[in-house]
């Protein structure tokens, strides 16, 4: 994974100083908070219901032991024992005192990390596929590029105060794990179907929120040098076009609507001939110098089955049920990649204690090469684990309440956290999602369900995803009242789709009996071996629609 050369410790170091500057002045006073305000944001810092929050970056999701035990001691001195895990990879601690964060942030320092550009109107945290150079379906590994998006835009001095936030994704696989089609601009590496050479195609215009949409191809494919050049293009045009007078209409997936997708893609292209790719393309040495730190980690030469992970199956049925769940096949014999779930029944999804993340990092070091990641769905994924390891690894995880069996299952529930914290939320996001997990927590029902992704947000900004969740859930507000309206057939890997509206909002009691009921529809209704998504593709909504109007009415 990347290191920090002396350019990104003193950068880090510099910024930390500066802020600890104007947390001092807004502590004596000497700063309003309306002063304040951009300052903070600048920093990861928000002001939310209760307390103020710090969000860590954890660029394209990958982290090492050593900076997760900083997040654990973090977390235990400054907060309250745990952190969020978040859609964007990174970490929230909801509960840190403002005078306190400069101390924070020099901690993070120590082991190369910062909470530089994770909020206000900038390119955000880059994110990327969490099975990164261990899948059996990449073409390449997106990590090294991720890493160069990131150093090309932090504190890029165009590109600082844009219209909106902004976000990018890349994936380098077959199947999109990185959900890019809902991203301001998704990269896809692929190869040339007549060269072979590997290159990107480039989508814009994705994003959820209050108009979800479906980011659009503006590059069938990208020669690998001209990538920051063209992304420089598009971020010129945005920058330039992109809407300020209404920030619910500045995101860059309005401006590629209003004015069109060819014209957009025109205008792009147009900046794009201007621009001279010599000035912007990074050199060859440098390249080369990100790339290295992502080599593989020395693996051994090993055989594709294992006894002992076959024996220890066959012994004990809680462990072979979390294999068979929460194991991902990798491209070297003898290994797998293994997903921690931080969704145990009837608890707050993406959550983790600084006990937990010391163990995990623990065994990061011991077992997968002293690397982990964090997905999109906040979960964490030991990538590179023995066969022969798993049962040790899952006996420990079983001891932490980190063996939840559910990997994309009913109740691996993606949750922001909603009214409990945020100052934007319009209602609860994590007790439905507790509510839903403990109506399914019989194992055996939720292996029958099979693959069902379910996505709660607590407000229109769709933190939690829900506009592309198979069934998604958004908390609204309604003459004071908690209301909870409920989306069907959304899809975040290759077929992306936002989920239609099946009818009108339900009180939070209600909730998991209408999920209930979605789920028998789709027992009712699905041919042998076809899960949630195909059988809602297959039948339509319409049968669902009205099983929902029923049990509404009745409600």
């Amino acid at each position: 994974m990347y290191r920090y050369d002396e350019f990104d410790e003193r950068f880090v170091r510099e910024r930390n100083a500066q802020f600890r500057d104007q947390v001092a002045r807004r502590v004596s006073g000497a700063l309003t908070e309306d002063e304040f305000k951009p300052l903070r944001l600048k920093n990861g810092v928000y002001l939310q219901l209760h307390a103020y929050m710090l969000r860590i970056a954890v660029p394209y999701g990958t982290l090492n032991s050593r900076q997760l035990r900083q997040l654990a001691l973090i977390g235990e001195r400054y907060d309250r024992g745990y952190g969020h895990f978040t859609t964007r990879t990174n970490l929230q601690f909801n509960w840190p005192k403002l005078r306190d964060i400069p101390d924070i942030l020099d901690l993070l320092a120590d082991v190369e990390m910062h909470c530089i550009q994770t909020s206000g109107n900038c390119i955000r945290n880059v994110t990327a596929d969490h099975f990164a150079g261990v899948a059996q379906d990449e073409i390449e590994d997106p990590r090294p590029v991720s890493e160069l998006i990131r150093q090309w835009s932090t504190a890029h001095p165009e590109f600082s105060y844009l219209p909106r936030k902004f976000k990018i994704a890349v994936t380098g696989a077959a199947h999109d794990r990185a959900v890019i089609k809902a991203h301001d601009i998704g990269i896809r590496i692929l190869r040339h179907p007549d060269t072979g050479e590997t290159g990107y195609e480039i989508s814009v215009g994705g994003g959820l929120g209050r108009t979800p949409m479906i980011g659009k191809v503006v590059r069938d494919f990208l020669p690998k040098p001209l990538l920051l050049a063209y992304l420089e293009a598009v971020m010129r045009v945005y920058n330039l076009e992109g809407r300020r007078d209404n920030k619910y209409k500045a995101r860059v997936k309005i401006l590629v609507h209003e004015i069109g997708t060819e014209t957009f893609r025109e205008r792009v292209e147009a900046e794009f001939a201007k621009l001279d790719p010599a000035r912007i393309v990074a050199d060859e040495a440098e390249v080369a110098r990100i790339a290295a730190y992502f080599a593989p980690p020395a693996y051994e030469t090993l055989p594709a089955t294992s006894a002992a992970f076959e024996a220890a199956k066959a012994a004990s049925p809680a462990f072979a049920r979390w294999a068979r769940n929460n194991l991902t096949p990798h491209r070297v014999p003898g290994y797998t990649a293994l997903t921690i779930s931080l969704k145990p029944i009837g608890g707050a999804p993406g959550d983790a204690t600084s006990e937990q993340m010391r163990l995990v990092a623990d065994l990061a070091e011991r077992y997968s090469f002293d690397e982990l990641r964090v997905s999109h769905a906040q979960n964490l994924i030991l990538p590179h684990v023995k066969l022969d390891d798993l049962f040790a690894v899952w006996q420990a995880l079983e001891g932490a309440e980190l063996a939840t069996a559910n990997l994309d299952l009913v109740t691996d529930i993606i949750a922001c956290p909603g009214l409990d914290y945020c100052a934007l939320a319009t209602a609860r996001s994590i007790p439905i999602a507790q509510a839903i997990s403990q109506r399914f927590a019989d194992q055996a029902r939720q292996e029958l369900i099979g693959t069902l992704n379910i996505k709660i947000s607590g407000c229109i900004n769709a933190c939690g995803h829900h506009h592309v969740g198979h069934i998604g859930i958004l908390g609204l507000e309604k003459r004071g009242i908690e209301s909870y309206q409920i989306t069907l057939g959304g899809d975040a890997g290759n077929d992306t789709a936002i989920g239609d509206i099946l009818g009108p909002g339900l009180a939070a009691e209600a909730v998991p009996d209408a999920i209930e009921r979605i789920v028998e529809v789709y027992l009712a209704h699905r041919a042998d071996n076809e899960n949630f998504i195909a059988t809602v593709r297959r039948v339509g909504t319409a049968p669902f629609k009205q099983a929902f109007k029923e049990f509404a009415d009745a409600a």
